[in-house]
Formats: structure tokens, C-alpha cells, sequence
């Protein structure tokens, strides 16, 4: 049996990470978290600088562990546009270039103007993808690499003559939280990041929203989208890799037609998605989730899952695992019974499991460790 219970006695069950007033910025949202090849966690989210908005002067921040998340470092600017909009991180590590033998972390992210979502919608302002790069687990970073052309399909001829598109691709944002690298069968070494848009004139019941993923194999010189996920509404998404060499995207639907998550499949690594369904064992306030491959001790593959259990408000953190590619899932542990909201998981030592979260209606980001037993 699996089951996970809160860090090991004497040790806090949890850590503030990020705390809004702090380090000069009025509001810290939308973690994402990873584990450095040698063990340090990396903690991003987005800091805000005026208010909690999405939109406004935003920039991307990481704080570091070396302790497995009982202490963290100082905060670090990461990536930034000017006053303007940057977030959506998600951060991974590229562990099978041989060119790089000690790993190289890709932070992916989305830039944007001073507008918001809804004027995005519109056609008013637009929203890019990058990425950055480090060979010194996020202490310095190469330059900026804009990938817009390749992973998205906007209509904004104004801004750049490349950006025409017949797709008319609007909102754009990656998962948020990690991405993940494939690590065995056919697609070994692709890295592979959840995504969504947009597309066209803004719907009232966000049917202009579907997700999709974008994916590299030859470590991040060129970039190919996967199909749409065909569940009109379906937007904020995570992924992560099943036995077969499959993928499986877990989906927030905020159409208000069914409080559950979206499941979609592709055996083929997010070249077709071969099945798209809702899944009525995971409710969801229209909320983040975040998904990870995690092995147990007895050495067993399963997938981790955490979102909000609930489907009106944002509380109850809850941890999820599946031992069967994401057909069936258990609930294994409360994460956190009261106001939370989005979250990201990373594996530990010891066969533990750290979790960022945001607590007490965005206030705080907190780390805390469920332990195997």
C-alpha cells in the first residue's frame, strides 16, 4: 500500500517559501519546483509587483534548497520583460545530452504586454514563449531564445511580420509547473512541456480555450506542437509519462460543464492524442493540478497528482497516485484541508515527495515533505 503521511516528526510540515511583501513585490503566485541533478531543489514562481494580478509588472524569481526544503536561499531574478508580464515557468532538467554530462535546465515562460487575459483574448495584446538555459543549476542563465513561431500560432503581423498565422492563436501559457524530460522506450529524451491557447474571438463559456503540448528531441533546437486536446474549454495542463512510452495530460475545464479534471492520452508520445475524456474520479474547482513519475521503493512506477478536491472552492490540497497510467487514482494523503490553490510536486530522497503550494487565498507559497511509509 502507498501511502503518504506529512514530514518526519520534530521537522516543520511546512515552510514558507515565498511571502507576499516581501523582497519588494506585493504578491507571489503559480509555483513551479525541480531537483537539481545534485540534489538542490529549485523553487520559481512569479512575483508580482503592485498587486495579485495576472497581468502588470511581473517577473519570474527562484529560491534554492540544499537541504531538501527545510531551508531556502535568497530570492533571484530569473527572467524579466522590462515593467511588462512575464510567468507561466516551467522549469526542467535535460538529463541525456551528452554535451552536457551534469544536466541543463530549461525554464520555460510567456511574456506578455500590460493587458489582461481577456484583452488578450480579444486580439489586443499577445503572449510569447521563451525559454532560458543554465549549466549551474540556475545560478547564471544563457540568453533568452524566443520559440513563439514554433510552439504557437498567433495572428499579430504588427508585431512581428513571422507572427501570421491562420490559427489565430490568442492566450497562450505553458502548464504551469514542471515540465518533464522522457527517460525510457521510443521517445527517450524528448522533453515535453503542457500547454494551452486561445483561439479566436473570446467565448463566454471559454470554448475558445483547448490545450496541447510542444515537445523537442534533439534538446531544444527545434520544437514541434502537438494536435489540440479536442475538449473545447480545456486549457491550464500537466503532464507526464506513462509505462509505454505514452503521455497522459491532466486538464482544468473551465466551461463549467462538469467540476473534473480532462483527461487526454497519446501512446505516441503527443504526436495523436488517442483518447480525451472527463474523469469523474478527480473533482476540481477549476483550479490548477500538477502530475510527476515517482518510484516507489519496491521499485514500482506510479503517477502522482495533486490539485484541489473540491468542487466549488479552492481548498483541500489533496495527493493523488495511480498505479495504472491514470486509468483508475487513490487518494493517498491531505495536503492541506483549508484555502489553497495551485501547486507543483518534485521527488526526493528517501522516496519522499516535496510539494509548493499556494495557502491562505495567495498569501504565501509553502514547501512541505510527504514521506513513504
Amino acid at each position: 500500500m502507498l501511502l503518504f503521511i506529512p514530514a518526519l516528526p520534530g521537522i516543520a510540515q511546512e515552510i514558507t517559501v515565498f511571502k507576499n511583501g516581501e523582497d519588494g513585490y506585493a504578491c507571489f503566485r503559480i509555483p513551479a519546483i525541480v531537483k537539481a541533478p545534485d540534489g538542490e531543489l529549485l523553487a520559481f514562481c512569479e512575483a508580482r509587483k503592485y498587486n495579485c494580478n495576472d497581468h502588470g509588472e511581473v517577473r519570474i524569481v527562484l529560491k534554492r534548497s540544499s537541504d531538501n526544503g527545510s531551508t531556502w536561499g535568497a530570492l533571484q531574478v530569473v527572467a524579466e520583460n522590462g515593467n511588462l508580464q512575464t510567468g507561466n515557468s516551467a522549469p526542467v532538467y535535460d538529463l541525456l545530452d551528452p554535451n552536457f554530462r551534469n544536466g541543463r535546465l530549461f525554464l520555460f515562460y510567456n511574456t506578455g504586454s500590460n493587458a489582461s487575459e481577456y484583452e488578450v483574448r480579444e486580439g489586443k495584446a499577445i503572449r510569447e514563449a521563451w525559454y532560458i538555459t543554465s549549466t549551474d543549476n540556475g545560478k547564471s542563465w544563457m540568453a533568452p531564445v524566443n520559440i513563439t513561431t514554433s510552439v504557437s500560432r498567433p495572428n499579430h503581423p504588427s508585431i512581428n511580420p513571422d507572427y501570421h498565422f491562420k490559427e489565430d492563436w490568442r492566450g497562450l501559457a505553458n502548464t504551469p509547473g514542471h515540465a518533464f524530460q522522457f527517460s525510457t522506450g521510443k521517445y527517450r529524451g524528448r522533453i515535453f512541456i503542457a500547454a494551452n491557447h486561445s483561439a479566436g474571438p473570446p467565448k463566454n463559456d471559454f470554448s475558445d480555450y483547448e490545450a496541447h503540448g510542444y515537445f523537442s528531441d534533439d534538446h531544444g533546437k527545434t520544437w514541434q506542437l502537438t494536435p489540440s486536446v479536442n475538449f473545447p474549454g480545456s486549457n491550464e495542463s500537466t503532464a507526464a509519462e506513462l509505462s509505454n512510452g505514452g503521455v497522459i495530460m491532466n486538464i482544468r475545464n473551465p466551461t463549467g460543464n462538469s467540476k473534473y479534471r480532462i483527461i487526454a492520452v497519446s501512446h505516441s508520445g503527443g504526436s495523436k492524442w488517442d483518447t480525451v475524456y472527463i474523469d469523474k474520479q478527480l473533482p476540481d474547482p477549476v483550479c490548477q493540478g500538477s502530475m510527476l513519475n515517482f518510484k516507489t521503493k519496491e521499485g514500482k512506477n506510479v503517477i502522482l497528482f495533486s490539485n484541489l478536491k473540491d468542487t466549488v472552492s479552492r481548498k483541500n490540497l489533496t495527493l493523488y497516485c495511480s498505479w495504472d497510467d491514470g486509468r483508475t487514482w487513490k487518494v493517498i494523503s491531505p495536503i492541506c484541508t483549508g484555502s489553497a490553490a495551485y501547486s507543483d510536486l518534485v521527488a526526493l530522497p528517501k522516496f519522499e515527495v516535496g510539494v509548493l503550494y499556494e495557502k491562505e487565498g495567495y498569501s504565501r507559497i509553502v514547501f512541505q515533505v510527504m514521506r513513504f511509509n
